[in-house]
C-alpha cells in the first residue's frame, strides 16, 4: 500500500518538535524549522486544503521575531507552493517570503483584499517582507498559480 504525501505528512506532523520542511523534494531552497505542529483552524484548512503540501497542520512559530516562507517550492505538480504553507506567529513578527526562482513568476497577494501585495517576479532570492501588527487570520495566494493550489496562511496571535 502506498501512502499519499498528505497522509504521510499528517502522520509525521503530529509529532512534537519535528523538523518541518515546508516543501517536498531534495531542494536546498527550502525553509526548515524545528517547531511544533498545531491543527489548522477551519478557516485555514478550508482555504489551503487544495495545496498538495498542506497536511491540515500549521507550524507554530510564535515567539520568534522573524520568519521566512519560501516561494516556489515543490508542490501542486511543479514549483507551485509556499513552504511552509501555513504558520502561526506572534503579533509584531516580520515574515519574509523568499523566491526560489523556480516555477515561473510568483507573487504574494492577500485573498479578498488585505495587507499582502508583492510584485510578480521569478527572480531567485527576491524577498518580500510584512510585519504583522494585528492578530487575525491572513490568507494569501500566488495570483498566477492560485488555481493550481498555491495558497498559504499566517495566523497571528
Amino acid at each position: 500500500m502506498t501512502l499519499s504525501r498528505r497522509r504521510y505528512l499528517a502522520a509525521l506532523g503530529g509529532s512534537a518538535g519535528v523538523a518541518l520542511a515546508g516543501c517536498g523534494g531534495g531542494d536546498v531552497n527550502r525553509t526548515t524549522y524545528e517547531a511544533e505542529s498545531v491543527s489548522a483552524p477551519e478557516e485555514v484548512s478550508d482555504y489551503v486544503s487544495a495545496s498538495s503540501n498542506f497536511d491540515g497542520t500549521m507550524v507554530d512559530l510564535t515567539g520568534r521575531d522573524e520568519i521566512e516562507v519560501t516561494v516556489g517550492v515543490q508542490g501542486n505538480g511543479s514549483y507551485y507552493a509556499f513552504g511552509p504553507p501555513a504558520i502561526t506567529v506572534s503579533t509584531g513578527t516580520t515574515v519574509t517570503w523568499r523566491w526560489t526562482g523556480r516555477g515561473n513568476a510568483h507573487n504574494v497577494a492577500s485573498q479578498g483584499g488585505g495587507p499582502l501585495n508583492s510584485s510578480l517576479t521569478a527572480e531567485e532570492g527576491h524577498t518580500y517582507d510584512h510585519t504583522f501588527e494585528q492578530s487575525g487570520v491572513y490568507l494569501y495566494k500566488c495570483n498566477p498559480h492560485e488555481f493550481q493550489g498555491m495558497k498559504g496562511a499566517v495566523v497571528v496571535e
